[in-house]
């Protein structure tokens, strides 16, 4: 496919720091914007006063999650697929962005199984877009990674410093080694580009407009419940989660991308409260009134036994931890897949 990479070698021009939200004072390109995080994080931003640009193939993503923003004349909505030249993407109305989040990729693990090819794509030539992109507009660029990155570890919690655990050639690593790629691709464009750029590292994050079939725990568990069936279980479900409520994740990656003097800083971005999944389906079936019932099958390949981020690094410089407690945003999910 053809790759866009000359905006990368021109100079730069003097760059715009990013500044409080005015009303359409700032705009933002969000890609992934029709996903799960990325829609809420679009949302967030048109209340804050941006201009939002939203990309997205839809390939794993729904355009009716935008049904928010879609009503507003700061959000602009372009179906394109990232890993192709950003050319209508980046200025569909002849305008450059402050602050380019990059989020597009799928993230489940049944999403990123199905569509491995495309995973390992947007995770590298979209990412060496992005990157392209926030040089030659003197943008902020914030890269979406994951805990992925540390794989089953064997630190634990996860820091930052921690260089992980990762299976290259596994059937995660079209994920794991993807998103690996990009962290390196970024933090390189920072050291020999000069550009502004910050990577996320996102823990389990759940919350309204996931999908119920996308394979991940906490839709698994509240889809079953809801239909009155046994809440499916991976091995014994002594594995451990730590899950953060997306408005707190969203809040988290919008002060990543704002605060000055974070140039090429990763940060985990996460809840601290580990919780295993047996404790987490015991919590689902009580929030929802019935009787816990479980089936159990095997733990998937490159499965991790333990997960939990330690989030120092966000507490000190982004004044961020999570506020909204597990029973709470499991109760909120829970509603919205009732509504739905």
């Amino acid at each position: 496919m053809p790759l866009a990479f000359r905006p990368l070698y021109r100079r730069p021009r003097r760059r715009v720091s990013p500044r409080r939200p005015e009303r359409g004072g700032v705009l933002a390109l969000v890609t992934g914007a029709a996903g799960f995080i990325g829609s809420h994080l679009t949302d967030r931003l048109l209340d804050d006063g941006w201009s939002v640009v939203g990309v997205d193939n839809l390939a794993t993503g729904d355009e009716r999650n935008l049904h928010l923003a879609s009503r507003s004349a700061a959000f602009t909505f372009v179906r394109a697929d990232v890993t192709e030249p950003w050319d209508a993407v980046a200025a569909p109305r002849g305008e450059r962005p402050n602050v380019v989040f990059h989020l597009a990729s799928p993230a489940s693990p049944a999403q990123y199984e199905r569509l491995a090819l495309e995973t390992l794509a947007v995770n590298a030539a979209g990412t060496m877009h992005a990157v392209a992109l926030a040089h030659a507009s003197n943008a902020t660029l914030l890269y979406a990674s994951t805990s992925e990155a540390y794989g089953d570890p064997l630190e634990h919690p996860q820091r930052e410093t921690y260089w992980g655990n990762v299976n290259p050639v596994g059937v995660r690593a079209c994920y794991d080694e993807s998103k690996r790629f990009g962290e390196a691709y970024v933090t390189t464009a920072v050291r020999k580009l000069g550009i502004d750029a910050r990577v996320a590292r996102i823990f389990n994050t759940y919350g309204p407009r996931m999908q119920l079939e996308d394979g991940r725990v906490v839709p698994a568990f509240c889809a079953a419940a809801l239909r009155g069936e046994p809440l499916p279980i991976f091995g014994d479900g002594s594995q451990t989660r730590s899950f953060c409520y997306v408005d707190d994740m969203v809040d988290g990656l919008v002060r990543l991308a704002t605060r000055p003097g974070l140039r090429g800083r990763v940060v985990n971005l996460g809840n601290p409260a580990e919780h295993t999944i047996r404790e987490l389906a015991a919590l689902v079936a009580r929030i929802t009134g019935g009787e816990l019932r479980t089936t159990t099958s095997e733990l998937p390949s490159d499965d991790p036994a333990r997960r939990r981020p330690d989030i120092t690094t966000a507490r000190t410089l982004l004044d961020w931890e999570p506020v909204v407690p597990l029973e709470t945003g499991l109760r909120r999910t829970l509603d919205a897949f009732r509504a739905a």
